[in-house]
């Protein structure tokens, strides 16, 4: 099953947007009944209830049998959950801690295998898959950074790994959007991210774990993930590599606290240690030409660079894709 939510006919005022279910071959949605189901937000707080509804809407949309459609064409995507309440990050690709840390010019933690790294961010105006990255000084060294995420129900505190998967409930693209000359600083403080962490970008289609069939598996999901910069391949590392899962990534988010339905639970950095595989950020892409070169070549996002994500499988973006252009906020 495929979930988005789209700019809303019934209320133009909803931050929620309307959810729809799509068809898988992305050329229509369902437009559901008003009153039955108000926002995606809103259908996770009561999953056990609304998953079913949802299924049989959207086999009769496969079937042809569902009358109340609207051309994909026609529709304002959002992003699956335009606001929630909290998106952990985690880092779960050795090889991008690695390369990150080491162009700062930090230490990698002792228990850097065994404990996985997560931060919170912004968990409200998240973008769109087509909102413009704002840039707001090319400075402040902007960054995409592409990246798998899942979406929990209500996970209770204390929940185990082995328990944690019957709570991911779909999965999607993120773009994390950062501002690595923002960054060092942050960190510095022993407060952690804030302004080097902006709000991310998300894929416009959300999937259940059915929908990826053979591809996830471990809790994970094994497919490349590909980034283009400016129409050109910058990357295609397989997202299977990840070295915890999220089932781990959840065990380690709800140690200290239960998770709200709706909770977004990011990979971190898609990452390989084959360097032909590319990368999903700037940052590695410019280690990389230091250690071998000395020199590093690859610039930050500037003005009027674009940025795709998108995860294929037999020949079509699973997920939509995340296509995004930077604009300089002029102030």
């Amino acid at each position: 099953m495929i979930l988005a939510s789209i700019h809303s006919n019934r209320n133009e005022l909803a931050q929620d947007g309307e959810l729809v279910v799509v068809h898988p071959d992305h050329s229509k949605v369902a437009l559901l009944p008003a009153g039955e189901f108000s926002s995606l937000s809103a259908a996770l707080d009561t999953w056990s209830k609304t998953e079913p509804r949802l299924k049989a809407v959207d086999a009769q949309l496969r079937a042809g049998a569902w009358t109340s459609t609207k051309p994909a064409s026609d529709c304002s995507f959002l992003a699956p959950l335009p606001r929630t309440f909290a998106l952990l990050d985690g880092s779960a690709y050795i090889e991008h801690v690695r390369l990150v840390r080491k162009a700062r010019g930090a230490e990698l933690p002792e228990d850097l295998f065994t404990i996985p790294l997560m931060y919170q961010g912004a968990s409200d105006n998240m973008l769109a898959a087509t909102d413009d990255i704002p840039l707001i000084d090319p400075a402040h060294g902007l960054d995409f950074e592409s990246e798998i995420a899942v979406i929990t129900d209500f996970v209770p505190m204390g929940t185990t790994s082995a328990d944690a998967e019957r709570h991911i409930k779909l999965v999607i693209l993120m773009n994390d959007i950062s501002l690595r000359e923002l960054i060092p600083r942050e960190l510095a403080t022993g407060f952690g991210f804030f302004h080097g962490k902006p709000p991310s970008a998300f894929s416009p289609f959300a999937l259940t774990l059915d929908e990826l069939g053979a591809a996830w598996h471990d809790a994970r999901v094994h497919l490349p993930l590909e980034t283009h910069l400016n129409g050109t391949l910058f990357g295609n590392p397989e997202a299977g590599a990840m070295h915890f899962s999220f089932c781990q990534l959840i065990e380690h988010a709800c140690k200290t606290r239960p998770l709200s339905a709706g909770t977004i639970i990011g990979s971190g950095t898609v990452s390989n240690e084959d360097p032909g595989r590319g990368s999903s950020c700037l940052v590695e892409q410019r280690m990389r030409e230091k250690i071998t070169t000395g020199s590093i070549k690859t610039r930050y996002l500037q003005d009027g660079d674009q940025v795709r994500i998108c995860l294929k499988h037999e020949g079509r973006d699973l997920f939509g894709a995340i296509d995004q252009h930077v604009r300089l906020v002029r102030r």
